[in-house]
C-alpha cells in the first residue's frame, strides 16, 4: 500500500486520463541538509551526484519510493537525446528520456533548471518523461520522445499530450550565441526564444523553445510551464542560482 504524495508537490494539470499518475518533487518532504534542505524541514533531493550526503539521498529515495507502485526507473543522463523504453527493463545505456507501456512502470527524471516535459497519448495507454535543457532541446529529444511513444504505440498519428514542467525562466537564463546557434539547427524559429541583453548575452526561454520543438513533432496540446525554479528558492532547487544544490524527481506511470 503507498503513502499520499507530500502536499507541496506538484501534481501536473493537465487533461490526462484518470490512470495516467504523474508527479514532480520539490524541495519539501525529505531529509536533506545544508544547501540540499528547505525551509522548516530536511530537503528532498534525489540527486545522487550533486554532493549530498548518499544516506540522506538513499532515505529521500525510499521516502518517494514509498508513494509509488513500483521503484522509478533512474537513467543515467547525459544532457542528450537518447530515449529508453523501460518496460521490459532498466536501461543499460545513457538516456535522458523514458517511455513506458507496462502499468505500474514509473519513469523518472531528475532536474535542476533543466525542464521536465510529461507525455500521454489521448488514451492513456503510453507515457513518458523527458529532460530537457538547452542541449536536449537542441538535440532532439522532445521530437525524440514523441517519436519513440508513437513506435510503441504503433500509430504514426497518434495523439499525444505534453505538460512543461518548471525550470529556470526567461528573465534568468542567460547564454551565449553558441546557444543559438545549436537551436537554430533544429528549431528554424529559435530566434524569438531569445531577447539581447549585451553584446554575445542573451536571455533564453526555455518553455518557448520546448513548445516549437513539441510543435514540430505534431504534439499540440501543450500545458504547463511558466514557474521558474530560480525566483522560487523556497520551493525549487536551482543549480544556475546556487551551484551546490539538489535535484527534483519529474515521474509519471499508469496505475492500470
Amino acid at each position: 500500500m503507498t503513502t499520499a504524495l507530500h502536499p507541496e508537490w506538484i501534481v501536473p494539470d493537465w487533461p490526462a486520463p484518470a490512470h495516467v499518475r504523474a508527479v514532480l518533487t520539490t524541495r519539501a518532504g525529505g531529509v536533506s541538509a545544508g544547501p540540499f534542505g528547505a525551509d522548516g524541514g530536511g530537503g528532498m533531493n534525489i540527486g545522487a551526484s550533486c554532493g549530498d550526503a548518499a544516506e540522506a539521498v538513499q532515505a529521500n529515495r525510499q521516502r518517494l519510493g514509498t508513494m509509488l507502485p513500483s521503484p522509478p526507473c533512474w537513467l543515467r543522463q547525459v544532457h542528450g537525446a537518447e530515449v529508453a523504453c523501460i518496460d521490459a527493463a532498466d536501461p543499460s545505456v545513457p538516456a535522458d528520456a523514458a517511455i513506458a507501456m507496462r502499468a505500474r512502470r514509473v519513469c523518472v527524471v531528475s532536474v535542476a533548471d533543466c525542464l521536465p516535459v510529461m507525455f500521454t497519448d489521448a488514451g492513456g495507454r503510453a507515457v513518458g518523461v523527458a529532460h530537457a535543457g538547452w542541449r536536449g532541446l537542441a538535440s532532439g529529444v522532445l521530437q525524440n520522445t514523441a517519436a519513440a511513444m508513437r513506435r510503441q504505440l504503433d500509430e504514426r498519428d497518434a495523439e499525444l499530450l505534453a505538460w512543461l514542467g518548471p525550470a529556470i525562466g526567461p528573465g534568468r537564463f542567460e547564454v551565449g550565441e553558441d546557444v543559438i546557434a545549436a537551436m537554430r539547427v533544429r528549431l528554424p524559429q529559435a530566434q524569438s526564444a531569445f531577447a539581447a541583453v549585451a553584446p554575445g548575452k542573451y536571455l533564453c526561454d526555455l518553455f518557448q523553445l520546448a513548445r516549437q520543438a513539441l510543435a514540430q513533432a505534431d504534439v499540440d496540446r501543450v500545458h504547463g510551464g511558466g514557474l521558474c525554479t530560480y525566483d522560487d528558492p523556497a520551493r525549487f532547487y536551482s543549480f544556475r542560482r546556487d551551484r551546490v544544490t539538489g535535484r527534483h524527481a519529474a515521474l509519471i506511470w499508469r496505475e492500470a
